[in-house]
């Protein structure tokens, strides 16, 4: 026991010491708080006299004139402009006899919009059903509107359809031409009061899953489900090749069959080699023959699969087409 404590003495000593070597007031970090004493007081700076302004730039000026003022804030603030055609917000879309509106966002955000145009317009609300998408209108003694709204093809997008009702039978009334001209009230409509419209409705969230377009993987190929039928389908797969710019040499419309081949221009070659990147591409006179992918439509349990084979037999060729094809549905 002896032994240890005179180690630790010895440690102790050996340890305090260094200490004072490193920071003691002859070591290398000596302590500085009583420098201040040693501090000698200066001659006060005399400083020019001179009457110049000095210049600063105010940023930030605030208007005294309250005229002006009042000009600026009754400027009214910048509305969404909507149109008919083109990559717009709003649309009114028709195939055949069926029509709708297309509006790119979540129909939890379109609910609210939707409900407000009903319940400003002259015609009585019968029901609202949101969790399903359906309101229910008054329109005379012997019919009534049913508005419809969907989850679209594409990712946060909305489909309001509308139809005329029958009382006695509850079947839908041919009626386009009125039918148009509602449904291009409610195109108007939105475009005057989406700024007005914030958040979303809680009742109808439910509609947001309701997609109509899924994708799932079949043998390693992924498809394309769509919760339309054949003659939407094959116009919603037309519309998005032609907006993709995809060369199609021939189709075969009994068997749902798209024939579609590379552009074989040496400027164009590569990993989207079959996209027409040229402006005199789509004039070439392929046979199907001598395509190089066939785009196939199916139908099955009211529902249509799209998928797509590359006739060189490589998948990874194929799923660039469809998913190419998957990205402008709408």
């Amino acid at each position: 026991m002896n032994n240890q404590k005179k180690i630790f003495i010895i440690s102790l000593t050996v340890i305090t010491s260094s200490c004072s070597y490193i920071t003691g007031p002859e070591g290398y970090f000596p302590p500085t708080k009583y420098d201040f004493i040693e501090e000698k007081i200066e001659k006060t700076i005399k400083l020019v006299d001179d009457d110049s302004p000095l210049i600063i730039d105010d940023h930030y000026p605030v208007l005294n004139n309250q005229d002006t003022l009042k000009d600026i804030q009754d400027i009214p603030r910048p509305r969404q402009v909507f149109s008919s055609s083109g990559d717009s917000s709003v649309q009114l879309r028709r195939l055949g006899d069926l029509m709708w509106v297309y509006v790119e966002t979540l129909p939890s955000t379109s609910w609210p919009i939707i409900s407000s145009y009903w319940e400003t317009s002259k015609y009585k609300i019968i029901s609202k059903k949101p969790n399903i998408g359906v309101i229910e209108i008054e329109f005379d003694q012997n019919s009534t509107l049913e508005m419809k709204i969907e989850h679209g093809i594409k990712e946060s997008s909305t489909e309001i359809f509308l139809n005329q009702v029958d009382k006695s039978n509850n079947e839908y009334i041919s009626n386009p031409e009125f039918i148009q001209s509602k449904l291009e009230d409610v195109v108007s409509y939105f475009a005057e009061s989406i700024s007005k419209f914030s958040g979303t409705s809680l009742a109808a969230q439910n509609l947001n899953d309701l997609k109509k377009s899924k994708i799932f993987l079949e043998n390693g190929q992924t498809v394309i489900e769509l919760s339309l039928n054949f003659n939407r389908a094959w116009s919603s797969v037309t519309k998005a090749m032609n907006e993709s710019n995809i060369i199609l040499n021939d189709k075969d419309r009994s068997n749902g069959i798209f024939y579609v081949s590379h552009n074989d221009s040496e400027n164009d070659r590569g990993i989207f080699s079959f996209l027409n990147r040229s402006a005199n591409s789509n004039k070439n006179n392929f046979s199907s023959n001598e395509s190089d992918f066939e785009i196939k439509i199916t139908q099955k349990n009211n529902k249509t699969y799209v998928r797509a084979y590359a006739k060189n037999g490589k998948i990874e060729d194929a799923e660039k087409l469809i998913s190419l094809i998957n990205e402008s549905l709408s």
